[in-house]
């Protein structure tokens, strides 16, 4: 099987990411063109025969996020592209960005009207301020060449504006509503929902949020007349078609940034993509980012897909695969994990903001090897009261690690009824 595609990522190093003359000359900008001779609604069902989840964790329906938001009428709309990408061990979105900027924003102006918006906002986390000139740069080209602005290409009443907004470096911003709250200049913190930022979002518009690697896809699905995406994936499965990028890192000989088929091994892509591990054998891997499950290497040879890595107990979230070999032991795992949420926690609701603190206080313990039985009931609880009770998603995903790590390596927890660790 093929272990690395160009589909998303095949305008890489073929054009001057400078120039909007440039990016024409590999094609670019063909897709809006052919977008805005054709209803918003047979653009969406593209989408929706590309099999296309949300790129940025959630995995909800991209078609179906598209008609949603084209249903809602209102005066205003707008659109977010989401390029925050604070979850430790994800890069990808950082990757398109550089190497693909033109295509990104093109992206953009298909969604604006498909979803028939009049603002879109790029929300660059603080981290990436060194990309603000490419993105600015060529918003400023599409706005000269009128790809932006008022009647875009000669299309009455298809106007549309981009603008860049920084954020100040906050995780939780991550969160669709913290996101619009730190754009709108408040402190970034989530909302109480409902409403739904779908139906009052940004300056109370209706908004849709997605991130860039979805948004990245679009023109490339909109010009694949030969269904070629949709030749990639596992068969059978129809959530797993086509591609996805994932950024791989921790105990790797070559951490990157990789597109993938749907269906290629974990083994292959640790072995072959990252060319294998540093050192010493392999103790556990984390899927999704800081606030993904982890598995032991027992999953090597599971498919990655949907479907596979769900039933296999964790997920492919926001594409990050974490290697962690065994110069870490899991408890300093959970502990550096921890301390991560702890301070990332924007402390506006209780399960987070204290959840947080005492599951760092019992981690420390086990690393002690002083707890007790019921500091691992305690550790259960207070997990599973964040999980269904904490105001976003921070706080809901926080302890996956921990849950799983609990499930997967026990012995790591065991106690003596003296409570001396014998794990």
């Amino acid at each position: 099987m093929t272990m690395a595609v160009k589909f998303i990522t095949k305008n890489f190093g073929r054009y001057d990411i400078r120039s909007l003359a440039s990016y024409m000359k590999i094609g670019g900008l063909t897709a809006l063109k052919k977008a805005i001779q054709m209803p918003g609604d047979d653009i969406a069902a593209l989408l929706t025969a590309a099999g296309i989840k949300g790129r940025g964790g959630a995995a909800y329906p991209m078609g179906k996020k598209w008609l949603q938001a084209r249903d809602i009428k209102a005066a205003e709309k707008v659109i977010i592209c989401n390029a925050d990408e604070g979850e430790p061990c994800t890069f990808k979105d950082r990757t398109l960005i550089q190497n693909d900027p033109f295509n990104l924003l093109e992206g953009m102006i298909i969604a604006g009207y498909v979803i028939e918006a009049q603002h879109g906002y790029i929300y660059l986390r603080e981290e990436y301020s060194y990309l603000k000139s490419i993105l600015l740069n060529a918003i400023e080209q599409l706005t000269e060449k009128n790809f932006l602005g008022k009647n875009i290409l000669g299309k009455k009443g298809f106007d549309y504006e981009l603008h860049l907004c920084s954020g100040a470096g906050a995780y939780v911003c991550g969160e669709g509503t913290a996101l619009v709250e730190s754009i709108e200049g408040k402190s970034g913190r989530p909302r109480m929902k409902p409403p739904y930022i779908k139906q009052c979002g940004l300056y109370n518009h209706p908004t849709c949020v997605q991130n860039v690697e979805s948004l990245s896809l679009v023109a490339a699905i909109v010009n694949d007349e030969n269904n070629i995406y949709q030749k990639y994936g596992t068969k059978g499965e129809k959530n797993s078609i086509g591609t996805k990028l994932i950024s791989v890192a921790g105990n790797v000989k070559q951490p990157g940034v990789f597109e993938i088929p749907f269906g290629i091994t974990i083994r292959d892509i640790i072995y072959g993509l990252a060319g294998g591990v540093e050192g010493q054998p392999i103790r556990l891997i984390q899927f999704g980012g800081a606030s993904g499950k982890v598995a032991s290497k027992d999953i090597l040879d599971t498919p990655y897909s949907y479907e596979h890595l769900a039933m296999a107990g964790v997920g492919v979230g926001s594409g990050a695969i974490l290697v962690v070999d065994e110069s870490t032991s899991v408890i300093d795992f959970l502990i550096t994990t921890q301390a991560f949420f702890s301070h990332e926690s924007c402390g506006q609701c209780a399960p987070c903001r204290e959840g947080n603190r005492h599951i760092r206080l019992l981690l420390q313990k086990i690393k002690d090897g002083v707890h007790t039985q019921a500091d691992i009931e305690k550790l259960n609880s207070i997990a599973d009261i964040m999980t269904v009770s904490s105001l976003c998603g921070l706080g809901q995903a926080a302890q996956n690690a921990l849950k799983t790590a609990m499930k997967v390596f026990p012995d790591e927890f065991k106690i003596m009824e003296e409570g001396v660790k014998i794990g």
